[in-house]
């Protein structure tokens, strides 16, 4: 287990950001940048990764050939986002730790600064498992990178006077979201995670993982564009 005065940063990282149609390479090559300058102050990572259109278009495909369960549909997803997750762990080679955790209700090892997280079993996004995360080591805040920069009333691709948020308490943020999971679901937090932050005080900071410096100025504890569900 980590040293609890240690600075451990939990990221859910959005498969939106890691392969938004194709494989975002120069995405990744920013936020790698970013993340090996904030080890280099002694910090340490705990990056979920989720699946995005990978996922979608596994499921998507399960649902128009057969009758497809939540469950197995969820199983599509966890198997496809792994390849986001391998994906990363090679990408940050030596810093990473050697193999993806699925799992994280059991000890976590900080032999190397980074553990790149995936999916564990059906039932939930990877939103949890970056919740359960945060619980195992102590820390009080999770990073949710996507493409939304905000939490809004309602869906501002379809309703342009969408209000954003800046700040929301959970109370406020579960009422605008469906109350239960399905496989595919698109929420900026999934509801099951959302349940278990609240009741472990748990803030999470919904932002766009670009522009990258945004993301940084999060990181560094500067003023950034994004909503605070606390």
């Amino acid at each position: 287990m980590p040293n609890k005065t240690e600075e451990i940063i939990v990221i859910s990282l959005g498969g939106s950001l890691i392969v938004p149609d194709a494989i975002d390479t120069e995405f990744l090559k920013d936020f790698k940048k970013v993340i090996l300058s904030e080890i280099e102050k002694g910090k340490k990572f705990i990056i979920i990764t989720g699946g995005g259109k990978i996922c979608r278009r596994y499921q998507e495909a399960a649902k128009e050939v057969s009758t497809s369960s939540n469950y197995d549909l969820d199983l599509i997803g966890i198997t496809a986002l792994r390849i986001n997750a391998e994906l990363l762990r090679v990408i940050f080679s030596e810093q990473a730790h050697g193999e993806v955790v699925s799992n994280m209700t059991g000890e976590l090892s900080f032999e190397k600064p980074i553990i790149i997280g995936s999916a564990y079993k059906p039932g939930s996004s990877t939103d949890l498992g970056a919740i359960l995360a945060a619980k195992l080591v102590g820390a009080k805040k999770v990073i949710n990178l996507s493409n939304t920069d905000y939490v809004y009333d309602s869906d501002p691709k379809v309703n342009p006077e969408a209000k954003k948020f800046e700040k929301i308490s959970w109370a406020d943020y579960r009422a605008l979201i469906p109350k239960e999971w399905n496989a595919g679901l698109n929420s900026p937090f999934d509801p099951v995670a959302s349940e278990l932050a609240e009741k472990e005080n748990i803030s999470v900071v919904i932002m766009n993982g670009k522009p990258i410096e945004n993301f940084a100025k999060c990181l560094s504890g500067e003023n950034f564009m994004g909503t605070i569900i606390s």
